[in-house]
């Protein structure tokens, strides 16, 4: 996890795609090893397989937003442009 992290400093997003179920555990130590890194500015999103009371605690730790299967790659690309670019 903490190559991940130190491999991606230079970036604006990181987006993640989570299907094992894991996301909670995932998201939170990525979120971690921004912060311990002081890349907190890192806009940090994602999809997968996740319960709608998940998304919830995920968006309250700094996840910026979550998209569930079928959504539609417009719609994130659209999304991810603006958040970006804010």
């Amino acid at each position: 996890s903490s190559d991940v992290c130190s491999s991606y400093l230079d970036v604006d997003a990181l987006g993640l795609s989570i299907l094992s179920g894991a996301h909670m555990t995932l998201f939170a130590r990525i979120i971690e090893l921004l912060k311990n890194e002081k890349a907190s500015e890192i806009l940090i999103f994602g999809g997968g397989i996740i319960p709608d009371a998940d998304i919830v605690e995920l968006k309250k730790i700094g996840v910026a937003e979550i998209f569930t299967p079928g959504a539609p790659m417009e719609e994130i690309v659209t999304w991810l442009k603006s958040a970006v670019k804010n």
